[in-house]
């Protein structure tokens, strides 16, 4: 018995350090698409605030900084995002895309350059940095049977995102800001006529989601690969954050449930040797992906309608055709 809780222990903590990055930029996603907008370049956004974030250690040695410039990163990659579809009314999907092909490779040119101008080839933040983002130790918490180490010993990074999940849960149910932004995602020509600045709400929260997402790739960077810059180190996780929101049904509440689920179906490989199941690990590797395309077919089936994408979601506003 023993065995078995002390097995289901580390596997469910393993899920949750996969899922905090899934987390972030699941928020990042759902208020985005509350506005109004699908922005696809959630894996771009994430690779901006990974490099940027990480810069921050590696250069300015500050637990701070580093946090800031995540958020940064992603913020600015929302931006031109929002510039380009709110402002411009480019495709929405189109610019998405190609926002994570720039991310992408503004990520891997930064990163490369740090390892090139390194005496050792590799580029490491400080063991300040490095310790900073570490699990934290809560004292008795941490100490308590299985679920002080599940619930109190995460890094720095776990319970921002944690709290800021909640607080988007809570400002988008129970403020009126929050109902002005469903407003505009669901019908912008309605709240437009109600004296709702369509256009900064946009703005706002996709520059919001934006940085968000950025902390997301600050997690790979400074907490999964360990404060060491990895070359294509998001490796898809923002694709299948957009894969989430759909599975939270566009709720905050349930992107932490759902993180936690893709965390643990991207860990699983690790948890059940071959000598029970003798699967090939490259299968174990597909099951998140594999996972993702069930849950884009599933929501294809009817929903209730506040579980549904916002309608106006993907489609650009033209204010003199309202």
């Amino acid at each position: 018995m023993t065995a078995v809780l002390d097995w289901l222990s580390n596997f469910l903590y393993a899920a949750i350090l996969a899922g905090v990055p899934l987390l972030f930029g699941t928020l990042g996603e759902i208020l985005t698409e509350k506005a109004g907008n699908m922005n696809l370049g959630v894996e771009g956004m994430m690779y901006m605030g990974a490099v940027f974030g990480f810069m921050g250690g590696y250069y300015c040695d500050s637990v701070t900084m580093a946090i800031l410039l995540a958020f940064f990163g992603g913020l600015l990659g929302a931006a031109i995002y929002a510039f380009l579809t709110v402002t411009l009314k480019a495709n929405q999907n189109v610019t998405g895309l190609t926002l994570t092909i720039f991310g992408t490779g503004l990520a891997n040119m930064l990163g490369t350059n740090m390892m090139n101008n390194s005496a050792t080839g590799t580029a490491v933040c400080s063991d300040m940095i490095r310790a900073a983002f570490r699990p934290m130790d809560l004292g008795f918490l941490t100490d308590i049977p299985y679920l002080g180490k599940l619930l109190f010993n995460h890094s720095l990074l776990t319970y921002i995102g944690l709290v800021l999940a909640l607080i988007a849960a809570w400002y988008l149910n129970h403020t009126s800001h929050g109902l002005n932004l469903r407003a505009v995602g669901e019908n912008p020509a309605a709240a437009d006529a109600a004296g709702i600045n369509v256009s900064a709400y946009k703005y706002v929260h996709i520059l919001l989601g934006g940085g968000i997402s950025g902390l997301g790739g600050a997690y790979i960077a400074l907490v999964t690969c360990g404060g060491s810059w990895t070359y294509n180190c998001v490796g898809g996780q923002g694709w299948i954050a957009v894969a989430l929101v759909i599975f939270a049904s566009w709720s905050p509440a349930k992107a932490i449930i759902g993180s936690m689920v893709f965390g643990a179906l991207s860990v699983l490989r690790l948890y059940i040797p071959a000598t029970v199941i003798d699967i090939p690990a490259s299968v174990f590797s597909m099951v998140p992906f594999l996972a993702t395309c069930l849950i884009l077919v599933l929501s294809s089936i009817r929903m209730k309608r506040e579980r549904q994408q916002p309608q106006a979601c993907g489609v650009n506003y033209f204010r003199e055709e309202r």
